[in-house]
Formats: structure tokens, C-alpha cells, sequence
């Protein structure tokens, strides 16, 4: 309850934010969501009454224009893939930086997926796993070639940079670095960060 009441107040505070509900439980966020269709939710895991994916994915099918962030304190592949895989736009830990979550906040409605670093480890190395023995994969990423920046770009991607972060790392404009993303993502044949770390676990 601190978390939330304290996040609700923070995010308040910003300028260009307003935080229009809070949920206590899963079913609740569900059904404010459907009532105020807000531009994003966070969402925890561990819920009374419904859990966080269980949320996620009846928050998807009734308002897929509604972005989704999990909130949580758990670092398990479980809850990873299956928040990624039903909808979610970035899963973020509860102990990140307040400017970071803000700035990710931010980033998520400009149509970016979050994934910091420790959570894009865990799900390269899931999916990593899945994919083993699967040699058409391996076949795809012969016929993929990257330019030196390209490379770079996406092994800062797998690490779990953002766009503006990447821009920093590169010291490039970040208008630069979503360009050369874009490109990336073209070469790669897919949409959004999350099949761009499919696709990258077997080429890098």
C-alpha cells in the first residue's frame, strides 16, 4: 500500500503525468481500466483476488490501446516472458531509481518497451534456453550482417538500454540512435524490442 500511495504521489507531481486511479488488487485494476481507459498501468505480480498476468491479459483483450508496465520485486524468467509475451510494454523492478522509473514512465508512452539490463539478461538467457538445438536460427543469423554500429546498438539493446540511454552510451543524438534502431529492426524482420531480443540472442 506504501508503494503504491507513494508512487501515486510522485508521479503526480510531474508536470505532463496524473495519476487518474489506484487499484488494491488485480480485479480492481482490471475494472478501473476499463472504466477510465488510462494511457498506461502499472501492474505488480503478486495480487489478492487476481494476479498481475492474469490482469494483464484481460486489461489487453478489453483496452489494447492501454500500455501496461509490471511493477514488481521478482527477477524469475516465469514472470518475464509471460508478462512480454501477453502484452506488456516493459517490466521494471520496484528498487529502480525514481528518476529512472519517471524517465521509463515516459519512454513506455512514446512507444518504447522498458527492459533494464538485469531483466533483459534474464530473458535473453530464457529464450536462449528455449531455442537450443534450433538450428533455424542459427541458419537466419548467417544471412543477417550489421554494420559496426549497428553491433553496437544491439548488444546495448540486449543489455537492456533504453533509447535515450543507448544515445548516451554512443554519444549520438537519441533522434540518431531510434534511426539506427529502426534499421536495426528492419534488418532483423521485427516490430518491437521484444523480437529484436529473439532475434538478437542467436546472432550476437
Amino acid at each position: 500500500m506504501l508503494i503504491r500511495e507513494g508512487l501515486g504521489t510522485i508521479l503526480n507531481l510531474e508536470e505532463d503525468m496524473s495519476v487518474v486511479g489506484l487499484a488494491t488488487n488485480g480485479l480492481e485494476a482490471v475494472e478501473i481500466t476499463a472504466r477510465l481507459r488510462p494511457k498506461l498501468v502499472m501492474m505488480d505480480i503478486q495480487m489478492p483476488h487476481m494476479d498481475g498476468i492474469t490482469a494483464l491479459k484481460q486489461i489487453k483483450a478489453s483496452s489494447p490501446e492501454t500500455l501496461v508496465l509490471i511493477l514488481s520485486t521478482y527477477l524469475e524468467d516465469k514472470y518475464i516472458v509471460e508478462g512480454m509475451a501477453n502484452g506488456a510494454s516493459g517490466y521494471l523492478l520496484k528498487d529502480m531509481d525514481t528518476n529512472k522509473m519517471i524517465a521509463a514512465i515516459r519512454d513506455t508512452v512514446s512507444g518504447q518497451y522498458i527492459l533494464p539490463a538485469s531483466v533483459a539478461i534474464k530473458l535473453v538467457h530464457k529464450i536462449t534456453e528455449l531455442s537450443k538445438g534450433q538450428s533455424a536460427a542459427e541458419s537466419w543469423s548467417k544471412r543477417i550482417e550489421l554494420t559496426q554500429r549497428e553491433r553496437e546498438v544491439a548488444e546495448l539493446i540486449v543489455q537492456g538500454y533504453t533509447n535515450r540511454e543507448i544515445a548516451s552510451e554512443l554519444h549520438i543524438a537519441e533522434g540518431t540512435a531510434r534511426n539506427y534502431i529502426s534499421q536495426l529492426y528492419s534488418k532483423l524482420e521485427v516490430l518491437d524490442r521484444v523480437q529484436a531480443l529473439v532475434r538478437l540472442q542467436a546472432l550476437l
